[in-house]
């Protein structure tokens, strides 16, 4: 107790008001890459002094220089370097809120952030540090098989001065269909120790849908069971703590179950199988048909020298046989016989001519020597 009263007293002496001008406060958020981030800073304080200067500052190590991320001066907020379109100073000034709300975190955005609060008429200035971590970013799409449970976070990370006041789950076939509702989470009370109200669409993901996240800690993530082919589509988580909307997007596809996709009952026609095919088969399906074309004029040739060497071969045999028989059997050339006859001339004296004697020639055999045969012709 002594001690307490040395914290709040001394500051009070050495002229500081709020008692808190050394004291830090280092709450941790953890967010992945592209969620929204709220870091609250809020000075308690029962006087009415009206905040002049608010300052956003980020370091991301001991040795890297700091890095400004808004700063908020004459009624005007200024997002600053590669934090503008994604910074915003959504606290409400009169009441000495200068709360940031840091959209689309990146992976470089990881540090510690310190914010400053400057009041009118007062040289003290008030700090918060807020450590960020940022994770991988999570998959925008999701493949899930038919009748499984696919989970889909939704997470809005706060510093705890705000809290979920609301989550809506929507869901739309396409970019021209009208959104479903799947899921919503409503409360009725923004004090988190009575909030209550709860919802749930009625329509096709009735029963289908259960809240997987902890509320409390600003996580809207569901699961959703028993997928069907006709789920297929995009989902949208919209997120809100009070005004504040933090929006997520997944889109998911869902495919046939694994015994169905391993055994198919009706043949597909050509079309749809090429349509299957990835790329590579079909490099080696036109390889292939490439080959056959070239290779086809070749074979043509090869199948015609293959029976021109065939019908030669059978020839030459065919040949030697003959040659064989002939040599075996040698044919015997006779001359034919010359028809004579006997021409009676008379001559002058009346008397018949000579006799006349034809010769037959006979082709000789190899063992014998040609003769000549006489054979006598009488007259008659």
């Amino acid at each position: 107790m002594l001690c307490l009263l040395k914290l709040i007293v001394i500051p009070v002496i050495l002229g500081d008001p709020w008692g808190l001008a050394d004291m830090t406060v280092s709450p941790e958020l953890t967010v992945h890459v592209g969620d929204s981030a709220f870091m609250g800073c809020v000075v308690q304080s029962t006087e009415e002094k009206h905040v002049v200067k608010v300052d956003w500052i980020l370091s991301n190590g001991k040795y890297a220089e700091n890095e400004y991320v808004l700063y908020y001066y004459s009624n005007l907020s200024v997002p600053t370097g590669r934090f503008q379109n994604r910074s915003h100073l959504v606290g409400d000034i009169l009441r000495n809120d200068g709360s940031l709300l840091l959209q689309n975190v990146q992976e470089d955005d990881q540090g510690t952030y310190t914010c400053e609060i400057r009041r009118k008429s007062e040289s003290m200035v008030f700090k918060k540090l807020v450590e960020l971590r940022v994770l991988p970013e999570e998959p925008k799409e999701l493949t899930v098989h038919v009748g499984d449970s696919v989970p889909m976070g939704c997470f809005f990370q706060s510093t705890k001065e705000k809290h979920v006041t609301k989550v809506d789950w929507m869901f739309s076939s396409g970019k021209h269909n009208k959104e479903e509702v799947v899921w919503r989470y409503d409360f009725d009370s923004y004090d988190f120790k009575e909030r209550s109200g709860f919802f749930q669409n009625q329509g096709r993901f009735r029963n289908r849908v259960n809240l997987m996240g902890d509320i409390s800690r600003n996580d809207g993530s569901i699961m959703l069971q028993t997928v069907k082919e006709s789920d297929q589509g995009v989902y949208t988580c919209r997120i809100y703590l009070g005004n504040l909307e933090s929006r997520k997007t997944i889109e998911l596809r869902v495919v046939q179950e694994r015994s169905q996709m391993s055994i198919s009952t009706t043949p597909r026609p050509k079309t749809d199988q090429l349509t299957i095919l990835d790329g590579n088969q079909l490099v080696i399906i036109v390889g292939i048909l490439c080959a056959t074309f070239l290779l086809l004029p070749v074979l043509i040739l090869i199948v015609k020298k293959t029976q021109c060497n065939k019908s030669s071969v059978n020839s030459t045999p065919s040949l030697k046989s003959l040659e064989s028989k002939e040599k075996a059997n040698p044919e015997k050339h006779v001359y034919s016989s010359i028809t004579t006859w006997e021409a009676m001339d008379e001559g002058p004296s009346g008397q018949s001519e000579a006799t006349y004697m034809t010769m037959h020639p006979v082709w000789p055999s190899p063992s014998k020597a040609p003769s000549l045969v006489l054979s006598p012709v009488r007259p008659k």
